[in-house]
């Protein structure tokens, strides 16, 4: 298949999202990577960009093979169970895959949950695990409160220096409502998450004012400048303390690494040592579910009555992530340089490339 690759190119394709994680999959099952896990990791990438996410999507992939390939990533995951105390686990990914890694997390951590009403597992050694909703989500699927914490390779500087020390260590939170879907909160703590520069750069557009700042410490609009430079942080100071915060919880209190020893996934052959916390919290401990859905469907429908500015909607969090699926039909927009990465990608493994029609 023959498509654009100039970097200032922002067409499109509509893909069938099913097409796509089905592709996905034969590619990283060509790499050694077990069925079961290979799905995984697609359908999570696949699912961001549905989203809206292409951040966390597959322009990601090509990044997992290329460290599987170099051996720091191993495609056989096979976490241990390190120590267990009441509700608590401690998990050692062994370099595993973290989609992989993570969904054995999120099921140790909602057992202990069914069980003591809360559990909680520390992630050490791990990879990249793609968008943390996708794993608070599930959590909330059970009919817990979810939160998941991770650290990341640094991104911006702390709060008054000029070198890369901090990563953008994101969170999130989901729970269930009664009739409005899940309610889920995923944020980085800097600005903007630095896979947002790199799908800006994907789709050769410039960046908006405030995001990240180049070598030479100056406000820049272009991606490539600010990879090489530095993403600011949210909220100034604030956003570098709670991303500071979230490095003690993922790095030091799990036994992972932390601050500049974390390696993100876009470096091919450097292990990662990532780490993250999930915690299951049981909604049934504290009251009856129902009961719960009821209560949150009033806080939505309070906060939504409020008078919107003009021109605007009032979102809670996670509702436009449910639109982009529901309006999707189960249908993906790719750019046509991430298609045209896929095709170099299969080509590369031995898998024939999706066609132009996405089959």
């Amino acid at each position: 298949m023959t498509v654009p690759t100039n970097d200032t190119d922002t067409t499109t394709m509509q893909l069938g999202a099913g097409t796509v994680a089905d592709h996905a999959t034969s590619i990283l099952e060509a790499v050694g990577v077990p069925e079961r896990d290979a799905r995984l990791v697609a359908d999570s990438l696949v699912t961001a960009d549905m989203w809206g996410h292409p951040s966390h999507g597959l322009l990601r992939l090509s990044w997992y093979v290329a460290r599987l390939r170099s051996g720091v990533m191993n495609p056989v995951t096979s976490p241990r169970v390190v120590s267990r105390y009441g509700a608590v686990t401690v998990l050692d990914g062994r370099d595993g895959i973290g989609q992989a890694v993570t969904d054995a997390a999120i099921t140790h951590a909602g057992d202990a949950a069914e069980i003591h009403g809360i559990g909680a597992v520390a992630v050490r050694n791990s990879n990249h695990f793609g968008t943390a909703a996708y794993w608070t989500r599930t959590l909330a699927d059970r009919g817990c409160v979810g939160i998941l914490t991770t650290n990341g390779s640094p991104a911006m500087a702390p709060w008054g220096g000029r070198t890369k020390m901090v990563g953008a260590n994101p969170w999130s939170i989901a729970v269930p409502s009664g009739s409005h879907g899940a309610i889920v909160l995923d944020i980085a703590n800097t600005g903007v998450a630095r896979g947002k520069v790199y799908a800006a750069r994907e789709r050769g557009q410039q960046l908006p004012e405030g995001w990240a700042i180049d070598t030479d410490g100056l406000p820049t609009t272009d991606p490539r400048a600010a990879i090489d430079g530095l993403i600011l942080p949210m909220a100034g100071h604030k956003g570098y303390a709670i991303s500071f915060m979230m490095d003690v919880i993922s790095g030091v209190l799990t036994g992972s690494s932390y601050a500049d020893d974390v390696v993100g996934p876009y470096v091919p052959d450097k292990r990662s040592g990532c780490g993250h916390l999930a915690i299951a919290l049981s909604i049934d401990a504290i009251m009856p579910r129902r009961r719960f859905g009821e209560r949150m469907d009033d806080l939505i429908d309070t906060v939504k009555s409020s008078p919107a500015a003009a021109g605007t909607e009032i979102y809670v969090p996670g509702e436009i992530e449910n639109r982009a699926v529901a309006e999707a039909a189960g249908r993906i927009s790719l750019p046509h340089r991430t298609v045209s990465a896929l095709a170099d990608l299969a080509r590369s493994v031995g898998v024939p490339a999706l066609g132009s029609d996405g089959r």
